[in-house]
């Protein structure tokens, strides 16, 4: 894929990947961070969106 270049250890094995900003357009890019924190929270905890409201109308942060 143009723009994208991976870079390997001493084993040939892909370690960094390496963007070029200027091949894609910043929503692509955004998507793509925002799959990758996904992906790497994917073991993590839930919370409910009714309890995340509910705490931050207790901390003062969201008005009833």
């Amino acid at each position: 894929m143009e723009g994208i270049y991976y870079l390997t250890d001493e084993r040939n094995q892909k370690r960094i990947l390496q963007i070029d900003l200027d091949k894609f357009d910043r929503e692509y890019l955004e998507d793509l961070l925002d799959g990758l924190v996904a992906y790497s929270r994917r073991n993590e905890e839930t919370v409910s969106f009714e309890q995340v409201l509910q705490e931050m109308r207790e901390e003062g942060k969201l008005d009833e």
